[in-house]
């Protein structure tokens, strides 16, 4: 098929783009930088230069790939985009990706649709965001949380956004959990070396991770199968921070990490960093499983970590 990856050149988006080119797919890419166009070349892609939040570059980009399929890759949450990771600051730090996820995505539909499009699957997000309410695990049946009071609102009303959009456009909304692996967890990572990154209170609240590879190979098949709806891409072991936190410090070569006082961590860190480790819920990854067929390679974090970190 003709895939149209709107951006490939991210820590996903470059292991998408190399699966989907491997499946033997005829692939475009994109990227916001003219530099990285040679990196997209040596993966197997025709690359084009696109600014997702100008309706006339995406419009043009689209068109000229004449793609059978659409995947919106598109956030800036890198430092590169949005500096190094504030969640005290989660509106400002999320900002430019909150209008990837809204003006981004509407742009994208639109030229999806004006050049004939078939078939469209976009990124969503469920890790620690579930509804606070009931069981720590969650199915895509239950509702995602706005996490509403907070600095994290706006980021969550924009997955809600993008999510009605594409599931009202009939395409897939693959909601990946907290991303690792080389490049996309190696601010944390130090932040946990450093014994910077603390357990707060009871550290009870749950968070879903997801292998960059597996997230890659469950959006290959969602392409290939033209899924439609909501699918949790997560692996098999949602888990309390008390659990994954001290694992990954192990991991990494760092002392166990430190405990701190839900009010000392609001003072310090914020009330979303507050919620995500004393109230956070994970999610199941069954549906994904049963129908479309994917079998994660990392089944856990404590397998994930233990050779991403190796």
């Amino acid at each position: 098929m003709r895939v149209f990856v709107a951006g490939g050149t991210g820590v996903l988006g470059r292991r998408l783009v190399s699966r989907l080119v491997a499946g033997g797919h005829q692939v475009t890419a994109t990227t916001t930088s003219a530099a990285r166009l040679d990196e997209l070349a040596r993966l197997g892609a025709d690359g084009v230069v696109m600014d997702g939040l100008d309706p006339l570059s995406v419009g043009e980009a689209v068109a000229a790939a004449r793609p059978e399929v659409v995947v919106h890759q598109m956030t800036a949450i890198g430092p590169a985009h949005s500096g190094k990771p504030d969640i005290k600051n989660f509106d400002k730090w999320f900002a430019l990706t909150t209008r990837l996820r809204t003006e981004g995505t509407d742009n994208l539909l639109a030229a999806a649709e004006a050049a004939g499009a078939e078939h469209f699957v976009a990124q969503s997000y469920a890790s620690w965001n579930g509804i606070r309410q009931g069981g720590w695990v969650k199915s895509e049946e239950d509702p995602l949380d706005l996490i509403e009071g907070t600095k994290a609102q706006p980021g969550m009303a924009a997955i809600r956004y993008l999510e009605e959009a594409v599931l009202g456009a009939g395409g897939a909304v693959l909601r990946y959990g907290a991303l690792y692996g080389p490049g996309a967890t190696d601010d944390q990572v130090e932040l946990v070396r450093k014994r910077q990154f603390p357990l707060v209170g009871s550290g009870e609240g749950h968070c879903s991770w997801l292998h960059l590879d597996d997230a890659a190979s469950a959006t290959v098949l969602a392409v290939e199968q033209r899924a439609r709806g909501v699918y949790n891409i997560v692996d098999d072991e949602p888990a309390p921070a008390n659990a994954w936190l001290p694992y990954l410090a192990e991991c990494a070569g760092g002392k166990r990490p430190m405990r701190v006082p839900v009010w000392l961590a609001r003072l310090l860190a914020g009330k979303v960093a507050v919620t995500m480790m004393t109230e956070g819920r994970g999610f199941s990854n069954a549906k994904a499983k049963r129908e479309l067929g994917w079998v994660p390679r990392y089944p856990s974090w404590r397998q994930g970590f233990r050779e991403a970190l190796a």
